[in-house]
């Protein structure tokens, strides 16, 4: 999931193209695991600089993309121009998480220091790399830092801070 500069509201995915012929249209989603953009619902989306809703009427996945018909778009025509539109949900619709767990988005911005006192930068993304989860940090130059123990030493969400077992010259 990705950081989106209004707090209330977290970037969940995007329509990326049109699916059939009856306004169904195809998603690229942030959702982990990603069929999940499915079940929140209203999405938001920002529509000549305005919030407005976006309701589905029935998803699925389709072979290795998800595919959602939208309320009031019938035809193919009508979805064409929701293409390349952003999909928002609202952070209150996340579940909670378990106390030292956190959503991906919370952990954007955070400052990353090492065992030694040397400020890394801060953490500009998250990637999963399949094997485990990575923190992108930028700062005199770009560090990819393992999301895991013995990595991750601790999280001050207070001081906004990340200590990590991290040479600063890898």
């Amino acid at each position: 999931m990705s950081n989106n500069s209004n707090n209330k509201r977290l970037l969940i995915g995007q329509i990326n193209g049109l699916f059939g012929v009856q306004g169904w249209v195809k998603l690229f989603s942030y959702a982990y695991p990603r069929k999940n953009i499915l079940s929140y619902q209203p999405w938001h989306i920002k529509v000549d600089g305005v919030w407005t809703t976006l309701d589905i009427v029935k998803g699925r996945e389709q072979g290795k993309t998800i595919v959602a018909q939208l309320k009031d778009v019938d035809d193919r025509e009508d979805s064409r121009r929701y293409i390349g539109v952003e999909l928002y949900i609202e952070k209150s619709q996340l579940p909670q998480l378990a106390q030292g767990e956190y959503y991906w988005d919370e952990l954007t911005g955070l400052e990353v220091i090492n065992n030694q006192g040397i400020v890394l930068g801060t953490i500009s993304y998250m990637v999963d790399t399949g094997a485990n989860n990575v923190m992108v940090v930028n700062g005199k130059k770009e560090h990819w830092v393992p999301y895991i123990e013995p990595f991750l030493v601790s999280i001050d969400m207070d001081k906004r801070q990340i200590l990590v077992d991290w040479d600063e010259d890898f």
